[in-house]
């Protein structure tokens, strides 16, 4: 292969044989089967999560691809996305892509994005339509920056430091590829590894031993490099209190990391840029004027200076560089900079797949609530046979589609399913939780909710009801065994649904909510395993399910 080809790929179209192209109607056909089968993730618009998960995260590793030395490709789609316009179905990205690589792949240079995740979607209105122009627009002009990016590499040496760090993930992609496919890993239910501290087992994982091989492998090769520019309160701190309190969890522990972090970013795996988007808003955002487009000024501008002064944000168009948000208005500041919103890492709580989240590179984290002053969150409740409530709810009644239907089915219809706008003040909300057997978690106006770790804490078995939303950590943690979900289509049927669970079922799911507590927990200082931890692992993972050449 010659040195001066540049190669960056999520999803290698190149065959195992050196001299095996795949044609432009195997290539488009492989990206679709590799979309409907969304390797490595939950696929989120089944009813049910298929098996050994995080095998499959690793599956397109198993054979390696020998690059052909014709071949160019910069960064590559994940789904293959269909939009409705009025009655005419219109496969809007692939229009563009499609005509193009036809000429390109005689040529032997293919040069493809990442595309917007999403099922078909009914565009009727507008302002729908014109978002998808939009977003169309960008698409095909990415294209071609990434094309222009690519023809000047070829001239360019090979970036030594960067060969080194491929080859360190090279080495961690072959062992967990062996503990995927060992016997060990598809007969037991632990993992055979020695731990001090914990070994993960039983079916709260969809595979334990290759998940806990994956994070010993993490804890030592793993390194984060964090962008020194920028001052607080915008960058480098997150809110330590409140329902975006993820932000600040992680950065702080982060920052002062001395296992993960390091201070040779020629050394890094992945590059940190640690605005919060939290502290943008609280501190810049104007409640009477509402201009949004200041979180496209201050990221855009950020990502421009390190991109100026640093050669590792061009070196991987961006694609090993990854942020941070638990806000509502997370997804959307990434958009200004297009690179970042298509191809960057996004660790987000608002794992929206129907607002663009590409489960392929982005990574869903926990929406927690911590109270002021409190740095660690206290886990308890009752045992199953004194929890005297079937279910539980408190919160608002009209924020999103979902929460209505919940308040019309069940406000004030029945006593065993208590649910609340607000609760009395005779009643404690926490203790709800506690004395619950079951805890109704509905999306809001976002899909993710910090009463789902809340519900977790407590002991109570969280029942959720979302749409479009990925779970956090659902690359390694197997959420049926441990929660309950149910449709909009089955909020009427809600306790029969829940009356159905047998007793012992029951005691099962709760006792492996508790089990799963420690994923969850927020400690200070951290520990192995936690909430920080595992947020780690699932950047972790992004980054091994990415190849960079050049």
């Amino acid at each position: 292969m010659e040195n001066n080809r540049a190669y960056l790929s999520r999803h290698p179209v190149v065959g195992k044989n050196h001299n095996h192209v795949l044609n432009h109607q195997q290539f488009v056909k492989k990206v679709g089967d590799s979309a409907e089968n969304a390797a490595g993730i939950v696929p989120h618009q089944k009813s049910r999560p298929a098996k050994n998960n995080l095998a499959s995260t690793f599956h397109e590793h198993r054979n390696d691809p020998v690059v052909d030395e014709d071949v160019l490709l910069a960064v590559v789609s994940f789904r293959n996305a269909r939009l409705r316009f009025g009655s005419r179905r219109v496969s809007i990205y692939w229009r563009y892509m499609l005509a193009w690589c036809g000429s390109v792949l005689e040529k032997k240079r293919l040069i493809f994005v990442h595309l917007p995740s999403s099922k078909s979607y009914q565009c009727e209105s507008d302002s729908c339509k014109k978002q998808n122009e939009k977003m169309n627009n960008v698409v095909s002009k990415l294209m071609e920056e990434l094309k222009t990016e690519s023809l000047l590499r070829r001239n360019k040496k090979r970036d030594k430091n960067l060969e080194k760090v491929e080859a360190e993930l090279a080495g961690a992609r072959v062992l967990i590829r062996d503990a995927a496919t060992s016997r060990n890993s598809s007969s037991s239910s632990s993992s055979p590894l020695n731990d001090p501290d914990y070994v993960p087992s039983g079916n709260i994982y969809r595979n334990p031993y290759l998940f806990h091989r994956s994070y010993l492998l993490m804890e030592k090769l793993f390194k984060v490099y964090i962008y020194e520019e920028g001052e607080p309160p915008l960058f480098h701190k997150g809110p330590t209190y409140g329902i975006y309190s993820t932000e600040g969890v992680f950065l702080n522990f982060i920052e002062k990391d001395p296992s993960f972090r390091t201070s040779d970013p020629n050394r890094a795996h992945v590059y940190f840029l640690p605005f919060s988007v939290t502290m943008i808003l609280d501190y810049l955002f104007d409640p009477v004027i509402r201009d949004k487009a200041v979180l496209e000024r201050v990221i855009g501008d950020y990502v421009h200076i390190v991109s100026s002064k640093y050669p590792y944000w061009n070196q991987s168009l961006g694609s090993n560089h990854f942020m941070l948000a638990c806000h509502d208005w997370g997804p959307r500041a990434t958009w200004s900079v297009h690179s970042l919103y298509f191809t960057s890492i996004r660790l987000l709580c608002n794992a929206n797949t129907s607002e663009y989240f590409n489960p392929r590179k982005d990574a869903s984290i926990p929406n927690i609530n911590l109270q002021r002053g409190e740095t660690t969150m206290i886990t308890g409740g009752l045992p199953a046979s004194n929890r005297t409530t079937l279910a539980f709810f408190a919160g608002g009644q009209f924020h999103g589609k979902i929460r209505p239907l919940l308040f019309q089915y069940w406000k004030d219809k029945d006593q065993d399913i208590q649910v609340y706008n607000r609760v009395p003040n005779n009643v404690s909300y926490h203790e709800m939780m506690q004395t619950s057997r079951f805890c109704l978690c509905p999306s809001g106006y976002e899909v993710a909710s910090p009463r789902i770790v809340e519900a977790i804490y407590a002991g109570c078995v969280p029942v959720l009801i979302s749409q479009h939303y990925v779970l956090p950590f659902s690359d390694v943690l197997n959420w049926d065994a441990f929660s309950v979900r149910v449709s909009m289509g089955e909020i009427p049927k809600l306790k029969r649904i829940l009356l159905g669970i047998s007793d012992d079922e029951y005691v099962r799911l709760q006792e492996n909510v508790k089990r799963v507590q420690q994923h969850f927990v927020v400690n200070n200082p951290a520990k192995r395993y936690d909430i920080y931890h595992m947020i780690l692992h699932s950047l972790w993972l992004r980054r091994l399910n990415l190849h960079i050449y050049g």
